[in-house]
């Protein structure tokens, strides 16, 4: 790849990460301030004189609480997840760094990702294992020198030095990329979102539907009670669809940087049949990598739950897939490798 592709990409990972930040916080604040304007709505008084006297007593919501606290529970959000979203994503796999090695399989790895991190030009980042049998490697962190690899053991048991080498190399270039600082956080947010929305779920599901319809039935004028349904399906729709639509932008995101991450895996060990070789075996597994789960399945080199949206081209695989379809990826490759047999040169990614 050229320095020029590399320092292109750098900078859209950049500006994106910073898109995603802002409009992880506009959805807060629709939230928010959203939820202020239908309670407004909810407890305006009747227009009626004598409703007029009697609502003196009643609570009529005017100053925006809620959007004021959602705004600062976002950026709060984000930034915990900018800071943690590593440690979380490594802690939610059951993954143990590898500080000393004990197992000769163990020491390889060490060796490996020294290696790699020379040949990309990277600080070594830190080595952690994650106690799964299925084979799967994955890397996380904020930066180039706040980065992590993580590897199954199933991993160490299946594949070769050389298939090693290749696979550590892809995520290292996830980590030269700046993808992992995306990725990490957009695993984060998801977290968040998905927990703001099974909260909602839970509310409707006690009753908070029929409170909902009460309050919009006392509206003052009628008018304002269409309004304030509009307004109510809205916002509840956002709130329950926001893990689906943060999820889905997380596998179109995650797809589109694997190819990058294949060449430039190749240009790093200058064996672009090893990682072809490594994902025909890890494609082959036969059990979904069960540690690894639904919101940090884009971080992984293959998908880790085994679904079938992954396996060939189409609208399904554009959008439920995690990662590009595993044929061809290792059809790239393998074009890859017969070049550099004929040429000695490996194609330049883009």
């Amino acid at each position: 790849m050229s320095d020029a592709n590399l320092f292109q990409q750098q900078r859209l990972n950049r500006r994106r990460s910073a898109v995603l930040v802002t409009i992880f916080l506009l959805f807060f604040a629709w939230i928010g301030f959203g939820g202020d304007y239908i309670l407004y709505l909810s407890t305006m008084p009747a227009s009626t004189p004598a409703a007029s006297r009697g609502a003196r007593s009643t609570y009529h919501h005017t100053f925006p609480w809620c959007g004021i606290g959602a705004t600062l529970l976002g950026i709060g959000m984000a930034w915990y997840g900018w800071r943690n979203g590593p440690k979380q994503v490594l802690w939610a796999t059951g993954a143990w760094e590898l500080v000393q090695p004990a197992k000769p399989e163990e020491q390889q790895l060490v060796n490996v990702v020294e290696e790699m991190a020379i040949a990309s030009g990277l600080p070594k980042p830190s080595v952690w294992m994650v106690p799964d049998k299925d084979p799967n490697a994955f890397a996380t962190g904020t930066d180039e020198r706040h980065a992590h690899i993580a590897v199954t053991e199933g991993l160490l048991t299946t594949l070769t030095r050389d298939e090693l080498q290749a696979v550590v190399a892809h995520e290292l270039a996830h980590v030269k990329n700046y993808d992992v600082k995306l990725m990490t956080l957009l695993a984060a947010l998801v977290g968040v979102l998905a927990l703001i929305s099974d909260g909602t779920r839970r509310f409707l599901g006690r009753g908070g539907a029929r409170v909902a319809g009460r309050r919009s039935g006392g509206g003052g004028r009628k008018g304002g009670v269409g309004l304030l349904a509009i307004l109510l399906v809205l916002w509840l729709v956002s709130v329950l669809l926001a893990p689906l639509v943060s999820r889905l932008l997380a596998l179109a995101v995650s797809r589109k940087r694997e190819f990058l991450a294949d060449a430039s895996s190749a240009q790093f060990t200058r064996n672009p049949a090893a990682l072809a070789s490594a994902l025909r075996k890890i494609e082959d597994a036969a059990a979904p990598t069960t540690t690894i789960h639904r919101g940090t399945a884009h971080l992984c080199i293959a998908d880790p739950l085994g679904r079938r949206a992954s396996f060939k081209e189409g609208f399904l695989a554009d959008v439920f897939g995690t990662h590009p379809p595993m044929a061809v990826r290792i059809a790239r490759l393998k074009a890859m490798a017969y070049q550099y047999q004929k040429t000695g040169v490996i194609p330049e990614a883009v």
